[in-house]
């Protein structure tokens, strides 16, 4: 299927992966970093963003997307590229290489490494979070937007500097929450899902030091999984690409050399 996608650069190929609710522009911070030195591909997943949803009767859950995203790649030439992602986008970056069709995966903060309570408290977050995105009037949401005070309020559980955000980030970040079709089945489909398969490509593993979401102590059994360091994003939150565009970047290129 076609999905809405921002290509920039030039050099060995890497894709994008954004986190639930979320799009593209998520990596805005990084992009121009990477494609310094990198063929970069941002794609919204189907049913985010501004990509369709997908074909009615197909399963939204990590691993039809992780094949959907095999599937563009392939359509794009791209073959074996490396891959990044961000909680979802992360999830479905591990899925890629426990299936030996990546060169390399980054996953910062990565589903699936929870408890069934750390579980519940991400769902009831993101479905709060979602419900105000979706409810919160026009006027209201644009006036806490250009405020400190109202992006702390709006963002603090997702990123650990809300203030290096605009107000124009907040209110399309917010539009993309409330609109994504793809958000609650796949929301719900976490609920069946526990780390991916052990990996057949090599994998990078980073958290931020400030994650609200899905909390740091994950990241211990990230390590497990992986049998290998997890790399700590320090002053950085769950979607850490903002909040020190440098460092993530350094992480995600380290990652794919």
């Amino acid at each position: 299927m076609r999905l809405a996608y921002e290509r920039r650069g030039d050099g060995p190929a890497l894709v994008l992966l954004h986190g639930i609710g979320h799009h593209w522009q998520a990596w805005e911070p990084v992009l121009d970093l990477l494609a310094a030195s990198r063929d970069v591909v941002a794609v919204d997943l189907p049913g985010f963003g501004a990509s369709p949803p997908l074909p009615a009767g197909t399963p939204y859950d990590p691993w039809t997307l992780a094949d959907t995203v095999e599937s563009f790649c392939a359509g794009l030439g791209l073959r074996e590229p490396h891959i990044a992602g961000n909680s979802l986008g992360g999830y479905i970056a591990l899925t890629l290489a426990a299936r030996g069709v990546v060169r390399s995966a980054t996953a910062l903060s990565p589903a699936g490494f929870w408890t069934a309570a750390e579980l519940a408290w991400a769902d009831a977050v993101l479905r709060g979070l979602r419900g105000v995105a979706r409810g919160l009037p026009a006027g209201r949401a644009a006036a806490l937007a250009r405020s400190a005070t109202g992006r702390r309020l709006a963002m603090g559980l997702l990123v650990a500097r809300p203030e290096r955000m605009t107000p124009e980030g907040v209110l399309a970040g917010a539009a993309a929450l409330g609109a994504a079709a793809g958000f609650d089945e796949t929301l719900r489909s976490f609920r069946e899902a526990g780390p991916p398969p052990a990996p057949k490509a090599p994998v990078t593993i980073a958290w931020g030091e400030h994650d609200r979401l899905l909390l740091r102590r994950q990241a211990v059994r990230a390590a497990r999984w992986a049998d290998r360091p997890v790399k700590l994003l320090r002053g950085c939150g769950h979607v850490p690409m903002g909040d020190d565009p440098e460092l993530v970047a350094r992480v995600i290129l380290d990652g794919s050399r």
